[in-house]
């Protein structure tokens, strides 16, 4: 049996980045945490892929209702190429309404919460959902 692959999904937003981890063999994907955009971002992500063991990171990829691109998404592709250096496996995985669903989750589990705990729930749904299309 093959050695299960880590993955670290983001939620790329110009103050926070979500951040998720799960793997390939339980297909669980997991909050992790919020990084600030301060210019320390790029070396963060790259930590936390090594303490993770992280082999693929998802990024999230934002669209308006139309399903075309946004300014949002030029932003999320700028990010992705400065990340390319620390993360050469990175994928795309559509983000559609993730923060949405991630808010009505954490508003259902009746504890307060901060917008950074929205952004790390998105992230987890982004990988959730990428890990759901694998094979």
């Amino acid at each position: 049996m093959p050695k299960p692959k880590t993955y670290i999904a983001l939620d790329v937003g110009e103050k926070r980045i979500g951040v998720a981890v799960g793997d390939d063999s339980v297909r669980i994907a997991v909050p992790f945490e919020t990084i600030d955009v301060d210019g320390g971002e790029v070396e963060a992500i790259s930590e936390i892929m090594i303490k993770e063991n992280a082999e693929i990171v998802v990024v999230g990829y934002p669209r308006n209702q139309s399903g075309e691109p946004t300014a949002q998404t030029q932003f999320v592709v700028d990010f992705a190429d400065k990340l390319s250096d620390v993360a050469p496996n990175i994928v795309f995985q559509d983000e559609s309404l993730t923060s949405v669903i991630a808010e009505k989750r954490l508003e259902s589990y009746n504890r307060p919460y901060q917008k950074s705990d929205i952004d790390a729930q998105a992230a987890a749904i982004i990988l959730q959902d990428y890990l759901e299309q694998l094979p």
